[in-house]
């Protein structure tokens, strides 16, 4: 089964093609991302207008490379898959509608892909394995713990009532002066920092549900900043591993809370699963592993270049769908908001919409 994978949702713009052979296992024939870093990089963030344009333009000649280098024609898929939310609607309206053109003019079946799925089942791509597994999924606007018990059975155990974990990253760089992406540099300036130095809060320690909060940490780090006179790069770095620091303890807390609830409900999992942009963070990645094996469970993570967006991961979402025979109309619609778990309810205290997709 060779299926074209669709990424437009932010700021990638991303086209792949992979491979599902009979027996499940898939492997990667092409695997093309265009990043629009430099696009936003003076706007201190993503412009959706312009992370739209830049999609229309670039997205045909990503498409076409990918081809190329898996070496296939059009004629030869199995499958056309498309991210078709959640994410700027902008983007999703692009890469959704040219998978609906590739599709229709060669007869070739559409899978309208939740791009949150995409993440949570990259890990079958990478490592082939079983049902079910307990996924963290980190980015800039989503923050989840997910029992994933088979595809498109998928159970919310926790959530952000406030900031995603990327968006704290983000925005602590920016109040700190960093340069856009933030949370590459964030990580990068920890590295050389004390994280004893400031005593910021560990958000939701001890409770027992397993959601997480990040907007009063991050005024914590914002406060502490304000308080110096004027802050040098020692400063950031210490503002910086402090704050990492910070978010390790509280998502590990978070995470075991979440494996028990895991164990409750489906019993042992095959593995605690991280995905999303930000579990590309080493501190992070380490702090999962050590969680893991904490509770006796496998800790597995894709290579970080396919935790960011990218084209392979939809493409394999669509591969696993099309292969239960899951398919969708040319009437699928792009969505800006589309819940991973249909059944999820908003926690206590719940503010903002962007980090319950």
């Amino acid at each position: 089964m060779l299926v074209l994978g669709i990424e437009t949702t932010c700021d990638e713009t991303a086209a792949a093609v992979i491979e599902r052979a009979p027996d499940g296992s898939g492997r990667i024939l092409s695997n093309i991302v265009r990043s629009q870093v430099d696009e936003h990089a003076r706007f201190g963030g993503v412009v959706p207008e312009i992370a739209a344009r830049a999609h229309v333009d670039l997205l045909d000649g990503i498409i076409d490379r990918a081809m190329r280098e898996a070496g296939i024609g059009f004629a030869q898929l199995d499958g056309v898959a498309a991210a078709a939310g959640p994410g700027l609607i902008g983007g999703v309206i692009v890469g959704l509608t040219t998978a609906k053109a590739i599709a229709m003019v060669h007869d070739t079946p559409l899978i309208a892909v939740n791009h949150l799925e995409a993440h949570a089942l990259t890990p079958r791509l990478t490592d082939a394995i079983e049902f079910p597994y307990c996924l963290f999924l980190a980015s800039g606007g989503h923050t989840q713990i997910v029992a994933i018990t088979g595809v498109g059975h998928y159970v919310r155990l926790g959530t952000t009532v406030d900031d995603a974990i990327g968006e704290a990253f983000d925005k602590v760089a920016k109040m700190l002066g960093l340069p856009y992406p933030g949370g590459p540099q964030v990580e990068r300036a920890a590295a050389g920092g004390d994280a004893a130095r400031f005593a910021f809060p560990r958000p939701m320690l001890g409770r027992p549900d397993a959601n997480f909060s990040l907007s009063g940490l991050k005024t914590a780090v914002r406060n502490e900043a304000s308080r110096l006179a004027e802050i040098t790069q020692q400063d950031i770095s210490d503002l910086c591993a402090s704050f990492q620091a910070a978010v390790l303890d509280s998502t590990a807390d978070r995470l075991r809370v979440g494996l028990r609830l895991f164990r409750e409900q489906f019993g042992a999992p095959t593995a605690l699963v991280a995905a999303g942009g930000v579990a590309a963070n080493q501190a992070i990645r380490g702090a999962l592993h050590d969680v893991a094996r904490q509770a006796g469970t496998e800790p597995i993570m894709p290579p970080p270049a396919l935790c960011t967006d990218n084209g392979a991961m939809i493409a394999w979402a669509g591969a696993e769908r099309l292969a239960l025979g899951l398919t969708d109309s040319m009437e699928a619609l792009p969505r800006a908001r589309w819940l991973l778990d249909a059944n999820a309810t908003a926690p206590a205290g719940y503010g903002k919409t962007r980090a319950g997709y």
